[in-house]
């Protein structure tokens, strides 16, 4: 009785076996690799691009809240402030990209467009901006693009991770550090600025190092500690006294190499 069981039990295990799929073994993955869809795409700290000031900003192709874009398509002849956030729904990030977004106006009067990213989904984004509309916008609608960068390709053409979550791009969901870069017309990076995870950014301080960038391309001069727009600026050393008296009238000197003069008006 019992051997005619065990030949039952036997068979049915067979029948089971057979029924499945056959397992497709797992390929070692290299370190520092991802599946994305069905290719690896891999992480080389080596491949990684060393974006300074005055570097060309990387281009790339990605899925956005308002569609795929070609970034330096996007940029096109407008400067671009392009910022990362940790992780969607998270409150630091959401007071950051509301205050982003209460600023817009100001930035489009600078010819400046707004970019936000993180290493999640467009459906994450696009549920995430309900509550900011809900809690920092004040019911404005929110008007500017989140990068899904779920691939993690952004975050490592940028450099946008700690080094902690560096070391772990080939596995999952990694949180992108506090970075924003500044990119001009010409696609050239003209500021950088990365802030821990824990720490929010001053939305008003990237305005002004756009309004400095800007005053200083147009009107050749530099902009001092604290500046803000109407201030006093600097002269740079390499005008002579009579260059400067000539491009910006009166100024004062302070020093032989620190001269200041009015705000040249736009």
């Amino acid at each position: 009785m019992l051997s005619r069981q065990l030949l039952r039990l036997s068979a049915n295990a067979s029948k089971a076996r057979c029924a499945r799929p056959m397992a497709i073994p797992r390929l070692a993955r290299p370190s520092g690799t991802q599946l994305v869809g069905r290719f690896y795409s891999t992480f080389n700290p080596k491949d990684q691009p060393r974006v300074r000031i005055g570097s060309t900003a990387p281009n790339f192709t990605v899925d956005t809240t308002e569609g795929e874009i070609d970034f330096h398509k996007y940029i096109g002849d407008q400067w671009v402030v392009l910022f990362s956030h940790p992780a969607d729904f998270t409150p630091v990030c959401t007071t950051e990209l509301g205050a982003f977004a209460r600023l817009k106006p100001e930035f489009d009067q600078r010819n400046v467009k707004l970019i936000g990213l993180s290493t999640e989904g467009v459906e994450s984004h696009k549920a995430w901006i309900k509550d900011m509309e809900d809690v920092t916008t004040g019911g404005a609608k929110f008007s500017y693009p989140i990068i899904a960068d779920s691939d993690k390709k952004v975050a490592f053409l940028y450099d946008m991770l700690s080094e902690e979550d560096f070391n772990k791009i080939g596995g999952g969901m990694v949180p992108t550090v506090r970075s924003v870069f500044v990119i001009d017309p010409s696609k050239k990076v003209r500021l950088i600025m990365t802030y821990p995870a824990s720490t929010g950014r001053n939305s008003a301080e990237v305005l002004r190092v756009v309004d400095a960038l800007q005053l200083a391309d147009s009107k050749g001069i530099a902009t001092p500690i604290d500046w803000s727009s109407g201030e006093d600026v600097i002269i740079p050393p390499s005008i002579s006294d009579d260059a400067a008296k000539a491009k910006f009238g009166e100024f004062k000197t302070l020093k032989s190499y620190l001269r200041t003069t009015k705000s040249p008006i736009e």
